[in-house]
């Protein structure tokens, strides 16, 4: 049976239309609200004994990757004292944020995202319960070891396999070609599979100076060429199918490489891995012949956060291709 009582827990707020509510002409805004009522809500403390500390208190659209990374640095020193750890976050970057916590943090404790996708005034808001589910999951024995997760809508999502499928809905939270791991009852936590494949990054920083160009029909090299002029150090290209692209960026794709410029290729459909299976010119199998790196079945945004933190801790190709 699930643990309701005596485990400590800490909650993080980070902003987000959790910590938002509606105001005429203004439209939906932040508000300073939700640390005042996460105090007093009755219902968290018959889970567990709850702290709240405020990160920040941002639109989700306003975090950035060095912002992901300092929260970080004051969670894997916060959480010591503490059996686990819930986040508060705006959706539009969630998947994001707990993403690089899940590669860099190194506490084995519980860490869960949660939000909403209703502010605070809103018919049927979900922040509540959400921040329920996420403080009883992060109480719960079995969520040990298992990585960061996200809580919305009563399911339980790993961060590698999390996306925002809708812009709208409370059931937005989705891990396509995978389903969410587990699930919240009315008496318990139930875990339904196992977290096969997990790796961590532990690095002193992030690299920030990574690009995602998505591909298009007939698109040319001019978004690579406009990332090499900005100096970046690394570019994420979501291809098409498998992991290709039109032959048309090969030319600036070549001399990004040239330059040192580590690459990667993943696919800008929703399931499915890149492999090296077409030969033709700009198919997968011609890329990774000069040099480029598949990235699997992970989506760009993520793709880009998890080159961050290998640039971070590495300086030579041999040693990120390694990770992808």
């Amino acid at each position: 049976m699930e643990t309701k009582r005596n485990k400590k827990i800490l909650v993080i707020t980070t902003g987000g239309t959790i910590a938002m509510r509606y105001e005429k002409d203004a439209g939906v805004v932040p508000c300073d609200e939700l640390i005042e009522f996460l105090s007093s809500f009755s219902q968290l403390k018959e889970v567990a004994d709850i702290d709240v500390s405020e990160f920040s208190n941002v639109p989700s659209p306003h975090m950035t990757p060095e912002m992901m990374f300092e929260l970080s640095k004051f969670l894997d020193k916060a959480i010591v004292k503490y059996d686990g750890a819930v986040i508060t976050h705006g959706t539009d970057t969630l998947e994001e944020t707990a993403f690089l916590l899940d590669l860099v943090l190194t506490t084995r404790k519980p860490v869960i995202l949660t939000a909403a996708m209703r502010s605070g005034n809103d018919i049927g808001l979900d922040g509540p319960r959400n921040i329920i589910g996420s403080v009883r999951v992060a109480a719960h024995p079995s969520s040990i070891d298992k990585g960061v997760l996200v809580v919305m809508n009563d399911e339980i999502h790993t961060a590698r396999d999390v996306l925002k499928a809708d812009t709208g809905r409370v059931n937005s939270f989705e891990s396509p070609g995978y389903g969410a791991i587990g699930l919240l009852d009315t008496d318990d936590v139930v875990y339904h599979r196992q977290i096969l494949y997990r790796e961590n990054v532990w690095t002193p920083k992030i690299n920030p100076e990574v690009d995602l160009i998505k591909v298009t029909a007939g698109m040319d090299g001019r978004y690579i060429q406009a990332s090499i002029d900005c100096g970046v150090k690394g570019i994420v290209i979501e291809a098409l199918g498998k992991g290709n692209i039109p032959p048309s960026m090969i030319p600036a794709l070549l001399d990004a490489l040239k330059r040192n410029i580590v690459v990667v290729v993943v696919s800008r459909v929703n399931t499915g891995r890149v492999l090296p299976e077409y030969g033709y010119i700009g198919g997968g199998k011609d890329l990774a012949s000069y040099g480029v790196i598949l990235g699997g079945d992970l989506k760009g945004p993520k793709a880009r956060i998890k080159l961050m933190c290998l640039l971070g801790k590495y300086d030579d190709i041999e040693s990120i291709k390694k990770f992808f």
